[in-house]
């Protein structure tokens, strides 16, 4: 009898863990929430092309071991300042997501240009995913001492971001918006390539950082493409 009744209370037990646990991982998982002057309102997901970008619906997710550690050496995976170079505006996840929307609709930033998102880091890291709508061109592409040469940059110059070149010069009046990120705020990759499009006369304002990047996006659950 005293069998029975132990039985009966484990699974009682269990039962009300198994229905708590329900409870709290069936909470709904948002974007944000207009809470601000400059905050968004952003619902459960957004469309960004032929993809969705939304947060892990499940309140229990951990984050991805990749982007779990936290004692990478430095030198090379310094922490980065939260201003790269007078001019370049360091965005948060609602900013880019917000490019990313305005991208895929195909809408220009006031000043007339296209947007373009760019994953600069090397394929090995983007073939583990990310962000939906973001274009891979790896910081060796504009890095010189990487082996780039200046036919091949200025190709991607004119051919990728829109400038047009002229007796040697390139003029950025049509050139694209681009957004840039990589793997977060100890990676080095997409401010690589910031410093570079600036050595190449590339405007200041033209240029936008996601200083977060995968990190952050691992973190805050967001989904990620391959």
């Amino acid at each position: 009898m005293l069998k029975i009744k132990h039985n009966i209370l484990s699974a009682a037990l269990l039962s009300l863990v198994l229905v708590s646990f329900s409870a709290v991982a069936g909470k709904p998982v948002a974007i944000s929430k207009g809470d601000g002057p400059n905050s968004l309102e952003i619902g459960l997901s957004v469309t960004v092309g032929e993809h969705k970008i939304m947060r892990n619906q499940d309140n229990g997710a951990t984050v991805n071991p990749a982007f779990a550690k936290t004692s990478r050496p430095c030198p090379p995976f310094c922490i980065q300042p939260m201003q790269l170079r007078p001019g370049i505006e360091t965005l948060g996840e609602q900013e880019i997501i917000h490019y990313a929307v305005m991208m895929s609709k195909g809408e220009k930033m006031p000043d007339g240009s296209e947007i373009m998102i760019i994953d600069s880091r090397t394929p090995d890291w983007v073939a583990k995913g990310t962000i939906p709508g973001a274009v891979n061109l790896p910081w060796t592409l504009l890095s010189e001492r990487k082996g780039a040469d200046p036919l091949s940059i200025a190709e991607l110059m004119t051919t990728k971001f829109g400038a047009k070149e002229q007796n040697g010069l390139f003029y950025f009046d049509n050139a694209k918006t681009l957004v840039m990120f990589c793997n977060g705020m100890w990676c080095g990759q997409s401010p690589n390539n910031i410093k570079s499009l600036l050595k190449y006369g590339y405007p200041a304002n033209k240029i936008k950082w996601y200083r977060g990047g995968m990190q952050n996006w691992e973190n805050l659950g967001f989904n990620t493409v391959k």
